[in-house]
């Protein structure tokens, strides 16, 4: 469901949990996960840093019948909110878990979700206070725990699976310098994204695809797809 304009939050079913509110964007990098090809089975999904939920809330609702959803959170507080936006759904686990430091086994996950924290420059035009918020000194700590989060993703992939590394950030370093440093692993085959949304055009940005809110009306999401090989 798409409004023109209004306050969503009037709206009966929002008030009463039975709907949420998302932006196109976020919603188009769950589902850039979902529409990946996959080799092997396919019964098992991961969404990493899931606070507050919006996509862990989308990816339970898009499964097939028979995946479990586990939706990790280093922080107890987003944990809860997820709990709330996947309250009533069978088959998932929300654990309080830091992604750099995985309590799961290597190679737990067919499908992995890393939407990494980063500075949030991508939504701007729906929080213009970001910009004072952040400074040029923030990016590259935030760059070095993307890269920790990306090697721990790709660790608790199975091979033959796909890991889809976001963030809401067009900042080359962010986005595409995060995943060069992994895309010449032997055991990692970068994927195209831009061929599993036909009905978006201007999508690409090389084999990894870029959101912008004067082209696509979304935040300025970056997506990449990665499949890990061994």
């Amino acid at each position: 469901m798409r409004l023109p304009g209004g306050d969503p939050g009037k709206l009966a079913a929002v008030r009463s949990g039975a709907a949420a509110v998302q932006d196109e964007g976020s919603q188009l990098a769950a589902l850039a996960l979902v529409r990946a090809p996959l080799e092997g089975p396919d019964a098992a999904w991961l969404d990493m840093c899931a606070g507050p939920g919006g996509k862990a809330g989308l990816l339970a609702a898009v499964r097939p019948a028979g995946v479990r959803l586990t939706a990790a959170d280093r922080s107890e507080r987003r944990s809860e909110l997820v709990r709330g936006a996947l309250a009533g759904e069978d088959d998932v686990e929300v654990l309080v878990a830091d992604g750099t430091e995985p309590g799961w086994p290597a190679g737990s996950f067919d499908r992995v979700l890393l939407d990494a924290p980063c500075t949030g420059l991508g939504a701007l035009r729906r929080r213009p206070e970001v910009r004072w918020r952040r400074t040029a000194d923030d990016v590259a700590p935030l760059v070095e725990l993307q890269r920790r989060l990306l090697d721990s993703a790709l660790a608790s992939v199975r091979p033959g699976g796909v890991v889809a590394y976001v963030t809401c950030s067009p900042h080359a370093a962010e986005t595409v310098g995060v995943v060069s440093a992994v895309a010449d692993r032997d055991d990692v085959e970068v994927l195209p994204v831009a061929p599993l949304f036909p009905e978006v055009p201007g999508l690409a940005r090389g084999d990894a695809a870029q959101l912008w809110p004067h082209r696509h009306g979304t935040d300025a999401m970056f997506m990449a797809l990665l499949r890990r090989t061994v």
